[in-house]
This record gives structure tokens, sequence and C-alpha cells, in this order.
């Protein structure tokens, strides 16, 4: 039988390939989802037709550059699932609105035709759901049938729904380590140097990576001494009074800073006039602006560091349940689409057992895009500058195990891809 059909239902029928792709900001695990697609296909190639790779995202879509799997170095898909990066390129795109503007929109279903695609795989975080809507709708409205199934990405762990983010706890065990071994470097220096110590973290209106420093206090005297979370009003009197006495009782202090930390006024404590493409500040900075603070109105020797990319990137340090759940969601989301579910974002569920277990369940996008799921009040302390045990007990769950790469001559031995393209068959798209 000709290898493009497959026998459905006692017919023959033209088997559709796959369309995935990175988007966003990448993570530790990302291409471990990539991983888990790749190997679930092998096991379907009876159903399903060739897996189709966008070049830099949905860009790979817009600019016809389809990266043939089948094509790709075997040995060398087999690193993916711990290699860190987007090791088929990511992007940070804003699709314009499909009822004003739907030339984007026509240009991906021409693409999808073009290509005989018949699913399409989008993985990442809150405005990726909100692409993969947008395409699902325009798609269903225009007569053209593709399972469109968002797979869950993002450090910042604040998609609705899904218990937690593949990404997130691998970025929160960087952290947690980071903020624990400096904690040990500022504490032997502070009697003659450094008294303070900040660590400034990722996340805009969401203060889960700040949060998660929060595991390794085992003490009320312990670090880190302060966290800085979105979700709480930045109070400049009560930051400085509260490093003034931590210095005094415990001759340091160690402080971990969301980069999205606001004053009252519901300003950036530090963002700069440039957005990104999405319409959001460009935020960094909050560091050293809560450094010359310290420096100005305490007087105190301040060492600051901005984990920024290597928080995202630190696959040699990444979560086994973490790089479990991403290579999951990209396995378990061939199964949905055999089965004809569409419009759905997947998620990780927890399940009701005294150990922590989950399983990979189902969203509806339109329950999920353009919405971000904060730190609850129940996770943040009375004093606002710690986590309760509850919050701490959520997050360890999701930093354990130890899950290292292969090394070679002292270094991580990481995928090294060639992107195979397609042919095209369309005009550029401009």
């Amino acid at each position: 039988m000709d290898k493009r059909y497959s026998k459905i239902g006692g017919d023959l029928k033209m088997k559709k390939n796959i369309f995935y792709a990175q988007s966003g900001g990448v993570t530790p695990v990302i291409n471990a989802t990539a991983a888990g697609l790749i190997d679930a296909l092998s096991k379907n190639k009876s159903f399903f037709g060739k897996l189709l790779v966008g070049k830099n995202g949905i860009a790979g879509a817009l600019n016809e550059e389809l990266i043939d799997i089948s094509k790709e170095n075997k040995s060398e898909l087999k690193k993916l699932i711990h290699t860190p990066g987007g090791a088929f390129g990511s992007c940070r795109i804003k699709l314009k609105d499909p009822v004003k503007n739907k030339k984007e929109f026509q240009r991906i279903l021409d693409v999808f035709k073009a290509h005989n695609i018949g699913y399409f795989f989008y993985n990442g975080g809150g405005d990726s759901q909100d692409t993969t809507l947008k395409i699902s709708n325009y798609c269903k409205a225009n007569g053209y049938n593709v399972n469109c199934i968002g797979l869950p990405k993002t450090i910042d762990n604040d998609l609705p729904i899904t218990d937690n983010c593949p990404g997130f706890g691998s970025v929160a065990k960087y952290i947690a380590v980071s903020t624990y071994e400096a904690s040990l470097d500022v504490a032997s220096m502070a009697n003659s140097s450094t008294k303070v110590f900040i660590l400034e973290v990722m996340g805009r209106h969401a203060g889960w990576l700040a949060a998660s420093a929060g595991v390794i206090k085992n003490g009320i005297n312990t670090p880190p001494h302060i966290i800085l979370f979105p979700e709480v009003v930045f109070d400049q009197k009560k930051f400085l009074a509260r490093v003034k006495d931590t210095v005094r009782k415990c001759g340091y202090c160690v402080i971990v800073a969301s980069e999205g930390i606001k004053d009252n006024k519901n300003n950036f404590i530090a963002a700069s006039d440039s957005k990104d493409s999405f319409g959001h500040a460009h935020l960094g900075g909050v560091a050293p602006k809560l450094a010359d603070m310290i420096t100005n109105k305490l007087k105190h020797k301040v060492h600051w560091a901005v984990s920024d990319y290597l928080q995202r990137a630190a696959r040699h340090v990444a979560s086994d349940v973490d790089v479990k759940q991403a290579y999951a969601i990209g396995y378990k989301a061939l199964s949905f689409a055999k089965s004809q579910i569409n419009g759905v974002m997947l998620t990780i569920n927890k399940k009701n057992t005294s150990t922590y277990q989950w399983d990979v369940g189902t969203a509806k996008l339109s329950d999920v895009a353009n919405i971000e799921k904060i730190l609850p009040k129940s996770f943040i302390t009375e004093d606002k500058f710690g986590i309760t045990s509850k919050c701490k007990k959520y997050i360890e769950n999701l930093i354990k195990g130890e899950n290292y790469p292969p090394y070679k001559n002292g270094l991580p031995e990481y995928a090294k891809l060639k992107h195979p393209l397609v042919k095209k068959n369309l005009k550029k798209f401009n």
C-alpha cells in the first residue's frame, strides 16, 4: 500500500502531515516535548504523514520554511530530550487580528493546504495559545479541517488550568540552587565585605520564579531573607527597613527580586520605553536599582546578578519531573490528535494522591488564551516577603529528581540539527 495513505474505517485515506512549531522564550525542556512528539510518531506511521517543523516558530509557516524531520540525523534527534534552547528556532510574533487583517492567517492556511497539513501543534505560553486558537478558528471558518492543539511551555508558570507548566520546574530548581550557593558565598564574606546579595529573576506579572528561591529557606533567619513578588506592591520604606533589620540580625541579607515588581502607581520599578511585538514593555534592571537604594540609604556593600537567559537555558541542572512532563506533553499530543480532539491545550493534572503524581489532560484554548495565573495569596506570607509552606510543597514537587545530559570531554553533548527544508510550493510572502 502507498505509504502516503492509511486505512481508516475500512477506507483508504491520504495521511495528513503534522506541523509543529516552538514559540516565545525557550526553556531547558522545550526540546523534550519535540522529542516526545517524534518518538510517538515513530509508533504511529500508519496513521500520520510526515512531521514538518516550522523554522523559527510560526514564522516557518509564514515563510514556508518547513523542516523535514525525516531527513535529520536520527542520532542527533535522540539528543533533543536533553538539549536546551529551541532546537528548531523560536519567535515572538503577534499575528494581526484575523477579522481586520486576515493576510497572515490566509497565508498559514495556504501553506497548510500546500503541504497537506492536518495537525498543528504549537509549543508555547499564553500568547502562543491565543495564536493557536485564532488559527483553529480561521481554518474552521474557511472549511479546512486541521486539528489544532496547544502544547504548554513557559518558565513563568502562568498558564491557567494546568497545574504547572513544563519548563518551570527546571528553572525553579536552577534559581533555588543558585540562590542557595550564592547565599553561602555572601555569608562567608559578610564580616568584612559584601553585606547584601540580590538575584533578579524573570516574571512580568507572576512571581512563581521568585517564589522558587523560597524552597531553600529552613529557618526564620535563613536565606532568602526577602523575596519581591509582582503580586505585591513594592514599598521602598518597608523594604529598606527589612534589609537593615536582616543585616543587623544575620550579618548579611539575600534578596530575590522579580523583574516585574511595581510601585503603588502600578509602574514597573525597571522598564524601558521600548516594547516587544506583543506590546509588552521590555523589563530588566531591577537588581541594580535596588542595589542603588541600599547603597545610598543604608551604605552597605551590595552585589547583584541577573539570571536572565542562564535560568532558562540551564539544562545541566534540570528537574527530572519537569523533563518527564515536557516529554509526555509531546508524546501524548498524537493520541489526542488521533482521537480528533481539536481546539485544546494539553494540561498537567495533579492527582489526588499522598505522593505527587500527575497525568496529561486538556483544556479549551478559549479558556486559556491571554489569561495569566498569578501566585495565589495563600502562597505568600503575611509579611509579603516570603512563601508559605503550601507554596513550598507545590514547588518542591516540581523540582525533584536529577536528569543530567551526557557529557563528553567535560562538556554536555547537545543536538546539532541541519534543518533540511521541504521544497516550497508557494510564492514568497511579504
